[in-house]
């Protein structure tokens, strides 16, 4: 396999492969041996940033959140291989009873689970999960900055912020002298254009963020296999998926189509590498329960589309 190029990630000084491992399936729809066998294929393949979250899966009966981040720490001390990937989660969204919010209360008690569960002394990039209004952004963005200093933190992102929000965080660390989100996970993919390119997309550029879109599949939709009401049923995430069935989804599915038979390539992995070519897109997120998936994602990463198959992606995805 052709070396991986890694890319920078913002200002913060981590370099990453141009896709990222999404952990919302561990503990979930991935058993432990799956996914240690998952995380093994995916660095052996090259590729380093492995992206999770606090509160994954606490939308299961009888879990309490930190799953996904239990599980990767099992598979850390079972290789040893911690210094051979980038560990991405995030903080803020209900926990249930352990909180929710960016007050330092939350954050503080927060990385402190994280660490344990990773079985580690620090998290590479530690991301804002969503906005927090009732939580001054000089507080979230100090406790973060102490983070850092105490070096339980390399770098720290934002994720589902409003272009507004976000560059007024960016603004006060700039005034206050606070470490800044170095990127920003926006929900982006061919079906979801809209909000990025025409609000966020001019602040990272701008702002040289990394961006780390997550939905690249658009929960599945962009791999193919939904393409009638009854292909719900195929998996957890399913009905959301044929909710895209309409004669948008239906022609991006086309083009999908044509562009990977013209380049004998998989839907999925064409949806990743449009992604990937994207100026502004660091290395999109995309969770895989099986090898064969796996295999598809990161083949995305040596795919090169052509400027007819772009044109023809980017004219079957324009927001009607």
């Amino acid at each position: 396999m052709a070396q991986i190029q890694l890319r920078p990630l913002g200002h913060s000084g981590l370099k990453v492969a141009p896709f990222a491992l999404g952990g919302n399936v561990f503990g979930w729809t991935v058993d432990q041996s799956t996914g240690f066998r998952l995380l093994d294929s995916f660095v052996d393949a090259g590729f380093n940033l492995i992206d999770t979250a606090d509160t994954y899966s606490i939308w299961i009966d009888g879990h309490r959140g930190g799953e996904s981040e239990t599980m990767i720490g099992e598979w850390l001390r079972h290789s040893g291989r911690r210094d051979e990937v980038l560990l991405a989660t995030k903080v803020g969204m209900d926990m249930g009873p352990g909180g929710k919010g960016l007050s330092e209360d939350h954050i503080r008690s927060s990385i402190e689970g994280s660490l344990r569960r990773f079985q580690t002394d620090h998290i590479d990039l530690y991301q804002a999960h969503e906005d927090d209004p009732n939580t001054p952004l000089d507080e979230t963005l100090g406790t973060f900055a102490d983070l850092i200093e105490e070096g339980k933190v390399r770098a720290i992102g934002a994720s589902n912020y409003d272009a507004d929000r976000l560059e007024e965080a960016l603004l006060l660390s700039q005034d206050r002298g606070f470490p800044r989100y170095e990127s920003l996970q926006p929900r982006y993919n061919l079906v979801d254009r809209e909000v990025f390119e025409t609000s966020l997309e001019p602040v990272c550029r701008t702002q040289e963020l990394g961006v780390l879109p997550y939905s690249s599949l658009a929960s599945g939709f962009l791999t193919g296999k939904y393409r009638s009401p009854e292909d719900s049923e195929k998996s957890p995430r399913g009905k959301g998926a044929v909710k895209r069935l309409n004669d948008r989804g239906r022609r991006i599915l086309a083009a999908l189509d044509a562009v990977a038979a013209r380049l004998d390539a998989r839907p999925a992995t064409v949806a990743l590498a449009w992604l990937m070519a994207q100026p502004t897109v660091t290395a999109p997120i995309a969770s895989a329960t099986s090898l064969d998936q796996l295999r598809e994602l990161v083949s995305a990463a040596s795919l090169s589309l052509d400027v007819a198959a772009v044109t023809e992606l980017n004219r079957a995805s324009q927001s009607p």
